[in-house]
């Protein structure tokens, strides 16, 4: 059984294990620190059999929500917990009176591409732009 909720400072061993497992990049302590005074019920995990096994993390500007990172560990893939945690995490932001998500995917990400799809989200023409500080 897979039990969703919010993440708390005793998973983030845990979390940070997903994200490697996933081979994503790490959020340090100091950055999710700060994320976490803004909207802290935004960052869930997914528990399976006692195990972290996947995680996403959603923000939530007064206008926009933002997906960012969700991850699942390889071996409790195909197991419908990425979905579950989308699902969650749009159910939270629909609390918040949030009107339209956002997410980004690399443009090789193919399989990437097709889950967010059948999820309902739509590839927009944006160009994204950044500017490290």
């Amino acid at each position: 059984m897979i039990q969703i909720r919010q993440f708390g400072w005793s998973d983030y061993d845990a979390v940070v294990a997903v994200w490697a497992a996933a081979g994503r990049e790490v959020v340090p302590r100091a950055e999710l620190a700060a994320k976490l005074t803004r909207d802290p019920e935004l960052f869930l995990v997914a528990e399976a059999d006692a195990d972290v096994a996947g995680v996403v993390m959603g923000t939530y500007d007064g206008r926009r929500g933002w997906i960012l990172r969700l991850a699942v560990r390889p071996e409790h893939r195909r197991r419908g917990i990425a979905g579950q945690l989308v699902g969650e995490l749009e159910r939270r932001f629909r609390l918040l009176g949030c009107p339209r998500v956002n997410l980004l995917v690399m443009p090789d990400n193919e399989a990437g591409l097709r889950f967010w799809q059948a999820l309902g989200y739509l590839p927009m023409p944006d160009v994204l732009c950044t500017k490290p500080l």
